[in-house]
Formats: structure tokens, C-alpha cells, sequence
């Protein structure tokens, strides 16, 4: 039987995990991609989000009063491990203050000196990470820990988030290359999608697959 870690790993895999060439949110480019949304939304995996995030927490001892980040990455991870400690409260950051009513950029739990712990789906460049652990502080939490679900090692994001989030520590469940061997050594490779445009070589028609062919819907092997 699979311990709640492999099998949040095993569903990263099949469902977050996509192999082709992907324009990411940081300008770049990259042959894979991986939409955490599409595990931390799943029944199942919300569940395994929660209780892996709130073993580590509570393995670290960081005594935290709230978990939060940045919208929308963060907010299925805030409220898994809400609901699953029954304890931590939680936090939203909005992007930009709104420009109505209270204009406040944090939504939720909102008390001033409170213990805090910032999370992340995606670390690439720790860019929205890091605009969380900013605005936390601003507000007047204390950041004891910052975690992602994915670290892609290859943009240096845990740099610039280690740098923000000091003293505070900064984990990381798994990183993309546990998630892209788990994908490999599950052979569950299945056909590779685009997620930039590309043309079918029988009828130009978006293609959806490129293995073995650019094809579109109706043309892919």
C-alpha cells in the first residue's frame, strides 16, 4: 500500500504531469508542465494534499496559527490543510488590493502577529511566492515556514525564496524530477499534448499531439 506521499506523487504524475513544449508563466519555455490545480482539486487528491502538507508542518514544529499564499495556486492547498488539521486557519493574498469595500489584499484569517505558514503549488522563478511571503509580512504575520507541492529546480526559484522567506525555512514536497520519473517509470506517458500552437501536417487544424505526428483531434494517431 502506498504511504498518502507516494500516492500524492503517483497523481502528480498522471494528472498534473504533461510532457511537450509549454510557454510558462514566468516567459519561458520548457518540454513539460505541471498543473498542480488539477491533483490539489481531485477529491482524492485534496485529501493526500492536506494530510502530506500537515505532516511536514508538523514535523518541522512550526506551531503556526494559519496557512496561506498567493491566489490562486495556494488556495487549494490553504483549505486542504485547513480542513485537515481542524486547527490552522486560513489565509488568502490577493494579487493586488481590491478597489472596493475594505480594499484589503488578505482575505481570511486576519490577526496581526499571528504565526504564519506562506505555501505554493509551483515554484519556478519563486516569483508569487515570494509576493505572498511579502504581503504577509506587511500585514504583520511572522512567517515560521514557506512550503511549494513542486519546485522546478531548473529556473533557481528556491534562491529567491530562500532569500525573501529568511530566517524562515523554505521545503519543498517534491521536486519536478520526482514527479517526471514517477510519470516515466509509470509509463503513463501517453500521447504528448501542446500548450502553444501548433498546426495538424494533414489538415492545419490546431494539433493536440505530436507522437509521432503534429496531428489535431481527428487525425492523431
Amino acid at each position: 500500500m502506498l504511504s498518502p506521499r507516494q500516492e500524492l506523487l503517483r497523481l502528480l504524475a498522471t494528472k498534473s504531469f504533461r510532457l511537450g513544449e509549454f510557454k510558462l508563466a514566468s516567459g519561458g519555455t520548457s518540454d513539460y508542465y505541471i498543473d498542480c490545480r488539477a491533483t490539489t482539486l481531485d477529491a482524492r487528491g485534496a485529501q493526500l494534499t492536506g494530510q502530506v502538507f500537515l505532516d511536514e508542518i508538523r514535523e518541522r514544529c512550526w506551531a503556526a496559527q494559519a496557512i496561506g499564499g498567493l491566489t490562486m495556486g495556494a488556495d487549494p492547498i490553504v483549505i486542504a490543510v485547513a480542513v485537515t488539521s481542524g486547527l490552522l486557519n486560513g489565509f488568502l493574498v490577493r494579487k493586488a488590493e481590491k478597489q472596493h469595500g475594505t480594499g484589503q489584499r488578505i482575505e481570511g484569517f486576519r490577526e496581526k502577529g499571528a504565526r504564519v505558514i506562506v505555501v505554493d503549488d509551483v515554484c519556478t522563478t519563486g516569483g508569487s511566492t515570494v509576493q505572498a511571503i511579502d504581503a504577509a509580512r506587511e500585514f504583520g504575520f511572522e512567517v515560521v515556514g514557506v512550503m511549494c507541492l513542486v519546485e522546478r529546480e531548473e529556473a533557481g526559484g528556491r534562491i529567491n525564496v530562500e532569500k525573501a522567506a529568511a530566517p524562515a525555512p523554505f521545503v519543498s514536497v517534491f521536486t519536478a524530477n520526482d514527479v517526471r520519473r514517477e510519470h516515466v517509470d509509470t509509463n503513463i506517458a501517453g500521447p504528448t499534448v501542446f500548450a502553444v500552437a501548433a498546426a495538424c501536417e494533414l489538415c492545419g487544424r490546431p494539433a493536440v499531439t505530436n507522437n509521432p505526428r503534429n496531428r489535431c483531434e481527428s487525425h492523431k494517431v
